[in-house]
């Protein structure tokens, strides 16, 4: 469906051929109509789909209308990450060229100055709030935000703000919402709690589902299974043989990102770590320096694994298996995403991960391609991610099949049919 087929405002329609929008993707064809219509609203969209045009622009149209008050706050869109919140920002200055809309970003991680700017921002009644829970509610407390007049409720990454631990922020901030508000939620996933709070507060709402996006088959997807003292040597010896540049590294913990960075600096790697304990400037300054390719290699939590687009990643490689297969899908879409639409994934795989990567690649419906291991890394454990669930269940720590290094590590390489199975 083309954006002029739906029932948007001219200046609305303006900006978006503007910035070259004309095929709506397939979550706004379903969504911009409902929220249009004034109904509270549960999604379940990935990153990636175009989920942030899907509730921006039907915002954006009604208040284009001059039917809200002036100088106040009249939407609220709540991220779970500055990063996310900086992002749909940006998205809705870009829409908003045309309409006389404003909008201000809150979020924490800030100086005085930037806290200033938002408290002014706030004050004067900015037409779109865009924060983080924790900041907003902070603003609440402190007076320097009045909610009684707002008209559009947004949750994005619902569920990821639920596995922050921001269910009370989101209450609180909730509870100040006129009864008349629209509310809508977006969410990858769908789990109980998230069904539990759109009960809580959604009020007769429509419902849509977008199939669970895979990543793209443009990603050649691999994996090491090895020890995870092997990971290290590998992952030097693979940057020996290819110079590494605009690569991502995922790691499970601040703490592990900061050593494994050093690491590689000290191995004279040109490389930067992203993490949560960074101040906020200093972020923003890492982001620049990777997209100006003037940093090669980026060294992150999870912290960027969703809402951040960066084009031409040439290398995605998961140091640490993600806590959740989506997840795994966020991390390793940050791939695929030049001009060529190429990428590659390597994700290595210690024994204690074994059941966590079996979890990933039945979610992906698919068995990822296990790379041989060199000899001299010595000897690699076998595939055998059921003996090791077991073996967890029993509290058992019991030692795990060795192979000779360079031996393929899934010898029957069939799946559950028992027919060969694809290489990723």
């Amino acid at each position: 469906m083309r954006f002029d087929e739906l029932k948007l405002e001219d200046d609305v329609l303006d900006g978006l051929d503007a910035m070259n929008f004309i095929e709506t993707t397939p979550i706004q064809e379903l969504t911009i109509p409902v929220i249009l219509e004034g109904h509270d609203l549960i999604a379940c969209a990935q990153t990636g789909t175009g989920k942030t045009a899907a509730f921006v622009l039907p915002i954006i149209n009604e208040l284009s209308k001059n039917q809200h008050p002036d100088h106040a706050v009249n939407a609220i869109i709540m991220a779970p990450t500055r990063e996310l919140a900086q992002q749909i920002d940006q998205q809705i200055e870009g829409f908003t060229y045309f309409i006389p809309v404003s909008a201000v970003a809150v979020y924490g991680g800030t100086d005085g100055v930037t806290w200033e700017q938002q408290k002014r921002g706030l004050e004067m009644g900015a037409d779109i709030v865009i924060a983080t829970p924790g900041r907003l509610l902070s603003h609440i407390k402190l007076g320097t935000v009045d909610l009684s007049q707002v008209s559009f409720f947004v949750l994005d990454e619902a569920d990821r703000m639920l596995d922050m631990g921001f269910y009370d922020d989101i209450m609180q901030v909730y509870k100040q919402l006129p009864a008349s508000c629209q509310v809508i939620m977006f969410s990858a996933t769908m789990p109980p709690k998230i069904r539990t709070l759109a009960k809580t507060i959604l009020k007769n709402p429509e419902e849509i589902k977008i199939a669970i996006s895979r990543p793209p088959e443009s990603i050649m997807q691999t994996a090491y299974i090895c020890y995870d003292m092997q990971k290290l040597p590998i992952l030097e010896d693979l940057f020996s043989q290819s110079k590494p540049k605009r690569v991502i590294i995922f790691s499970s913990s601040k703490l592990k990102v900061k050593e494994l960075a050093s690491t590689l600096k000290r191995m004279k790697f040109n490389v930067a770590a992203m993490h949560s304990d960074l101040e906020q400037a200093q972020r923003e300054e890492v982001m620049k320096e990777f997209k100006n390719g003037r940093i090669d290699i980026l060294v992150a939590t999870d912290v960027v694994s969703r809402g951040i687009d960066i084009n031409d990643i040439t290398l995605v490689v998961n140091f640490d298996i993600p806590h959740d297969p989506e997840d795994y899908v966020h991390r390793i879409g940050r791939t695929a995403r030049g001009t060529d639409g190429a990428g590659v994934a390597i994700t290595f795989v210690s024994v204690e991960e074994q059941a966590q990567f079996k979890r990933i690649e039945d979610f992906l419906e698919k068995e990822v391609y296990k790379i041989p291991i060199d000899t001299k890394f010595g000897e690699v454990p076998l595939y055998e991610p059921e003996k090791y669930r077991q073996f967890r269940k029993k509290g058992s720590h019991s030692r795990t099949t060795k192979r000779p290094a360079g031996q393929k590590n899934n010898p029957s390489n069939k799946n559950k049919t028992g027919k060969p199975q694809k290489k990723a």
